[in-house]
């Protein structure tokens, strides 16, 4: 049984910068030059699902959240 296709979404309003995310699962989230969280893709890579889901829920801020799409 495959994984669901997982989608983030990031709020760059609410990131505070604490890089959990990125320390996390640094394939899905990266830091801009202010520190602040970006997404390459907002569609999570195959295989990573779970480091995705554990680098949002690192984030104090709850800025990032990880939605099933298919």
């Amino acid at each position: 049984m495959s994984s669901p296709t997982l989608r983030v979404i990031a709020d760059r309003s609410r990131c505070c910068g604490y890089g959990l995310c990125a320390q996390v699962c640094p394939q899905v989230y990266k830091l801009d030059a202010d520190g602040l969280v970006y997404l390459d893709s907002d569609i999570v890579p195959p295989g990573l699902e779970d480091e995705a889901r554990e680098g949002a829920a690192a984030c104090p801020a709850e800025a990032l959240a990880v939605e099933a799409i298919g």
